[in-house]
């Protein structure tokens, strides 16, 4: 019996052993994957400064406390509505690509937390947006789009370095007006239409004009050499036009069905009443 007592302890305390050799993996070590780091939350001394990267590591159990935190470029799309320097209201909607610094993470940890995109991204982004919009007039916001895109990328890149985030980039996606401007756009663009459609009816009647002139003074041209031919041939120009003209009279006549051709000194009453006599 006693054999069998100790026997039994053994393979209890064989088992402890084991137990507790395989917990030992999964409380003292943990895991970075690519694109992360580990903030160390100590909690005698509090956030380390050092960061962890990809790899395993050691942590003492209950005593040390791995933070991780995603180091990829990110997507973030903000929006927010703001008056331009005319009062206009305008809908702006922008997208930024970002990731924390590696070496401010602690900082980041302490003062933020894990959500800092949340905490400062849409704050800084709206005050940057409505300070930069207010500086142009609606319709400087579509001509000079790209120096308004400059302007507030160039301010949201150096507020966010303030926080230890790290901009990759910034862009305009959408840019909406109010029904108002909307409607002024359309009229403005009905208005030049109608402007760019009387234009085109000033330069045809301008073309038609100069056509009429050049015409009028070809035609006076013609006359001159007409007249200077008179006083140097005399009439026999006018004579050979005359019959020009009377041969193609006689064409144009010979063509026509309903014309009909008598002998010279003749009259058809004449003889429609010599044929009436002829019966009574």
């Amino acid at each position: 019996m006693a054999n069998v007592d100790k026997a039994l302890t053994s393979i209890y305390r064989l088992g402890l052993g084991l137990g507790t050799a395989a917990m030992i993996p999964s409380l003292c070590l943990y895991d970075v994957d690519g694109g992360q780091r580990v903030v160390m939350l100590n909690m005698l001394s509090g956030v380390e400064e050092k960061t962890r990267a990809e790899g395993t590591h050691f942590k003492v159990p209950w005593l040390m406390q791995p933070k991780w935190y995603n180091i990829r470029l990110r997507p973030k799309l903000i929006q927010t509505t703001t008056g331009t320097k005319d009062l206009q209201m305008v809908t702006i909607h922008i997208r930024m690509l970002f990731k924390p610094d590696i070496e401010g993470l602690p900082t980041i940890h302490r003062t933020l937390g894990e959500d800092y995109d949340e905490r400062v991204l849409p704050s800084i982004a709206n005050e940057v947006m409505k300070a930069t919009i207010a500086q142009y007039n609606a319709e400087q916001l579509l001509t000079q789009r790209e120096q308004v895109s400059r302007e507030i990328r160039e301010a949201i890149v150096a507020r966010a370095h303030q926080f230890n985030i790290l901009m990759d980039d910034i862009a305009i996606t959408h840019l909406t007006y109010g029904k108002d401007f909307a409607r002024a756009i359309e009229e403005k663009q009905v208005a030049q239409q109608d402007a760019e459609r009387q234009k085109f009816i000033v330069e045809k009647a301008e073309q038609e004009r100069q056509a009429t002139v050049i015409r009028s003074e070809g035609e006076a041209e013609a006359a001159k050499m007409i007249s200077e031919a008179l006083k140097e041939h005399g009439s026999g120009l006018i004579e050979v036009r005359r019959i020009d003209a009377a041969k193609d009279i006689a064409e144009n006549l010979a063509k026509s069905p309903n014309v009909m051709y008598l002998p010279n000194g003749q009259q058809m009453l004449l003889n429609v009443g010599g044929a009436r006599q002829q019966q009574s």
